[in-house]
């Protein structure tokens, strides 16, 4: 088992009291909207913010619209993996919760019996983050803003380590960056291909009238039409 520092006076429990303390200040109503954001709220907008990506880069099309799609199917595939690669990196470190080992903590979330180190929530936004930021540099800033702002959620809820927090936005860029040319390589001629479907290809790009084909026998009519109208 690796140890991590465990007394009050390390920088880290001491920033951890400090964040959390906030808590213990604060109004009961603003705690409960931070356990529902730290706990789903934010999840659920970087979800929002993928899809909204997504929606975007389908009704431009164009050439870029199959890579820009890859990464984006990208984004949440990485925050899987890295959510993957932390279940044996919690289980070598085994660190306690920090109000296992830590007097007066406010706590807002119960039923936290794992292990702390990494946290999955700030390994999992920040991978979507920097996914996004990978498919598109405006939204995946405001998707990694959103990460930043979950790690700080996760320390104020008692129930993480400002390092816990680190770990995990360490790990989820890690497998978004490291394996983003392979998953690219992988995933885009896999998105041109769904591109070209009649039926799914609407996935990658919006279909346009010229994208619709034309029946032979519908060409003759519309060629016979204007013909009658010329005469």
């Amino acid at each position: 088992m690796a140890v991590l520092a465990e007394s009050g006076s390390n920088p880290d429990v001491d920033l951890l009291y400090d964040i959390n303390g906030l808590a213990k200040d604060a109004p009961h109503w603003f705690d409960r909207v931070m356990e529902f954001v730290g706990e789903y709220g934010l999840l659920l907008a970087m979800v929002l913010l993928v899809l909204w990506c997504w929606w975007g880069v389908r009704r431009r099309g164009g050439e870029e619209a199959a890579p820009s799609v890859a990464a984006l199917v990208w984004a949440p595939l990485a925050a899987g993996l890295a959510v993957l690669v932390n279940v044996p990196i919690r289980g070598f470190v085994e660190r306690p919760r920090p109000f296992r080992d830590h007097q007066g903590l406010d706590v807002l979330v119960s039923g936290k019996d794992d292990f702390s180190f990494v946290s999955d929530h700030a390994t999992l936004t920040m991978a979507l983050g920097v996914g996004l930021f990978v498919a598109n540099r405006r939204l995946g800033l405001v998707g990694i803003g959103l990460a930043l702002l979950e790690g700080f959620c996760r320390v104020y809820m008692g129930v993480h380590y400002p390092t816990d927090v680190v770990g995990g936005f360490a790990l989820g860029t890690a497998v978004v960056l490291l394996l983003s040319p392979i998953a690219t390589a992988l995933l885009t001629p896999l998105m041109r291909a769904v591109e070209r479907s009649p039926r799914v290809g609407w996935l990658v790009r919006r279909r346009t009238a010229a994208d619709v084909p034309v029946l032979p026998g519908a060409r003759r009519s519309a060629e016979t039409g204007e013909r009658d109208l010329a005469a």
